[in-house]
């Protein structure tokens, strides 16, 4: 059971089936290292991460090795392992790995590479490890065949390179799609050949730096200079390096929303004519899409919609697509579809005159008009559609997939009811760019649109962990999976999105790659924990929040406040102090529900391991707590 358990603990996602036994499998330069042909992409990769961090170059097994480590694609197929299972057998003599595809040997790898020791993740030879497997016989395939993140490039750029770097985190944890989010009103990201003013106008907006959503728009004559793009051949390159670690590609061109960039460049393609220019993230789209609850104004931007009743546009996207679908492989473009501002189409004579054309009763008939038509365009390069939740509305194109965010589900279970498939996706959930603990200690960009007691959002590790991608009353057949979504309006650079990613989207990948029956919370936690030396190892920036204590105010007997405290992690101790002073492991322990003494000001809590701080110290205003019980009572009695 110990070396059970000694395996276990080094991997996420959990396996189907893991069944330890005693000793370890040595890795040292005398090290043989055997795959068949169609393995050799993955035989290289393994090589090279054993190399980086070891210094050892493997052997051909004919050598006559002392250990050796053998990748076998099955050739009678084992109707288990379907296309991304394999099967792991180490003993202390070798290791032996079996799939029925050279992907399932990809993902079988990377087990391998988690039962090493977390000096594997290094960048450069460890000289002082010791490189052993321990000996375990592991039975493994994925529950869900989309296992996907996605990575919004336009709210703030990404370098190719940090493309990569993201591509081969999501690799270790068996993700199988990179979704690309390319286009929206912040910026254009990919270059479009016939459209060469995608990417000279529409890849750049003015510079601004502070909370999102609060920027003005540009100055008369200052320099859109922020911003950035992909040439096809960087995306080519992209593509290329995904495929060898088992990751599909999938790009979304935002449309007929979230489309100010290219009405920036190409404003005959707009409702209303302009001007345009390339939102910075200003105020006044926070009006249009009314983030700004409180603020009656109307917002100055122009329609950022593409014109419905213009010919021109589908022409425009017919081209457009014939781009897009020449760079990726991948058998699915994203259209986006959502949060069209449908008023734009109402005040338009020419998307009036389609309504009349088309004997459409709405403007959400117009958005299923497109939405079809957008279809057979895409379908016309061999690709089928994939869109946001509002695709739904006014009908379905037929062979359409919905990526399901919100509307607590609705657009999922009506999808999936009419026969599409669906991917999983919802903000109360898969939301990454949600904060990861009390407003006040996360990285003060790190709130989407403001930051305080009344907008914030927060997903915490557990919540993420929690997500189950099959509604209650749809068929299983039809979802295909789920993913991540990491919007970046509040991640300005590549470590603060390592920092929102891990280890939420560890959570993620345990939901879609293993099965329900064997999740369980405090396994999953104490494997995160490892995970960290791991992340630390390959300097991957990470969230500790893990560690932070949750506080649970309400009201007593006598109306009187009562604070609860929480911690997700086991084998914490939680300290606090009344008087404003930092607590530590000599202050007092908490062993039930707290009450305020006469005169506090504020209650501080901090976790500790062994005596050791581990969390991160959270000081709460009593008056803060005070207001959350009144909002708890409030939600109680409610209900």
């Amino acid at each position: 059971m110990k070396s059970q358990l000694e395996t276990q603990e080094r991997l996420i996602p959990l396996p189907v089936q893991v069944r330890g036994s005693r000793g370890f499998f040595r890795l040292d330069k005398q090290t043989a290292l055997k795959a068949p042909e169609q393995a050799e992409a993955v035989r290289a990769y393994f090589a090279a991460r054993v190399k980086r961090a070891t210094g050892f170059t493997l052997a051909d097994a004919k050598t006559g090795a002392q250990g050796v480590i053998r990748l076998h694609v099955n050739p009678r197929r084992d109707a288990r392992l379907g296309e991304e299972g394999y099967r792991l057998r180490v003993t202390s003599r070798q290791v032996d790995l079996r799939a029925n595809t050279a992907g399932g040997l990809f993902y079988g790898v990377q087990s391998v590479l988690q039962l090493l020791p977390s000096a594997i993740e290094s960048d450069k030879p460890v000289r002082d490890a010791e490189w052993r497997v321990p000996c375990t016989e592991i039975l493994d395939y994925p529950r869900f065949a989309w296992r996907g993140l996605m990575l919004d490039v336009v709210r703030h750029f990404f370098s190719k390179d940090e493309v990569l770097a993201f591509v081969d985190q999501m690799a270790r944890y068996k993700f199988n799609i990179l979704h690309l989010h390319l286009t929206d009103d912040q910026g254009w990201r990919i270059e479009i050949k016939r459209y060469p003013r995608l990417t000279d106008v529409g890849a750049w907006r003015v510079p601004r730096t502070g909370d999102w959503c609060s920027y003005g728009p540009p100055e008369p004559g200052e320099k859109p200079s922020y911003g950035g793009f992909y040439t096809q051949a960087d995306l080519r390159e992209i593509v290329r390096y995904a495929e060898a670690r088992c990751v599909t590609v999938l790009p979304e061109i935002d449309v007929p929303g979230h489309s100010l960039a290219a009405l920036a460049a190409y404003p005959e393609l707009s409702c209303g004519g302009g001007p345009f220019y390339v939102d910075p993230g200003s105020i006044e789209m926070a009006r249009l899409y009314g983030v700004i609850k409180s603020d009656p104004r109307p917002s100055k931007i122009p329609a950022n919609v593409l014109c419905v009743g213009n010919d021109g546009v589908f022409e425009f996207l017919d081209h457009v697509m014939t781009e897009v679908a020449e760079v990726f492989p991948s058998p699915y473009i994203h259209m986006g579809g959502d949060e069209a501002i449908r008023r734009f189409w109402t005040e338009c004579p020419r998307c009036q005159a389609r309504m009349r054309e088309q004997n459409l009763k709405d403007e959400k008939d117009l958005q299923s008009y497109f939405v079809k038509r957008l279809a057979r365009i895409i379908e016309s390069k061999g690709k089928r559609l994939v869109g946001w939740d509002e695709i739904v509305d006014g009908g379905l194109a037929p062979n359409a997939t919905v990526m399901s965010w919100h509307r607590g589900g609705r657009g999922a279970v009506e999808a999936a009811n009419l026969g599409h498939d669906v991917v999983m996706t919802p903000s109360t959930h898969c939301y990454l760019d949600n904060l990861q603990g009390e407003w006040w200690l996360e990285p003060a960009c790190t709130s989407r649109f403001f930051r305080g007691p009344d907008h914030w959002r927060v997903l915490r590790l557990k919540d993420c962990y929690e997500f189950e991608p099959v509604p209650d009353g749809v068929d299983p057949a039809r979802i295909v999976g789920g993913q991540g979504n990491l919007w970046t309006e509040a991640i300005p650079d590549f470590r603060h999105a390592q920092y929102m990613l891990w280890p939420r989207a560890m959570a993620m990948a345990e939901t879609l790659w293993s099965p329900r029956a064997g999740k369980e919370w405090a396994s999953f936690a104490a494997r995160v924990e490892r995970q960290f030396a791991r992340l630390d190892a390959a300097q991957v920036k990470y969230s500790r929040a893990l560690y932070d204590v949750r506080l649970r105010p309400r009201r007593g007997k006598q109306g009187r406040l009562h604070v609860a405290l929480e911690t997700d992690a086991d084998g914490l101790d939680i300290h606090y102090t009344w008087d404003g002073t930092n607590p530590d492991p000599f202050y007092p322990k908490y062993r039930g529900p707290l009450v305020p003494v006469p005169g506090a000001r504020e209650l501080r809590v901090v976790t500790c391991r062994n005596g050791d701080p581990v969390g991160r110290e959270i000081a709460v205003p009593v008056t803060e707590l005070e207001n959350r019980a009144e909002k708890a009572e409030t939600a109680r009695t409610s209900q």
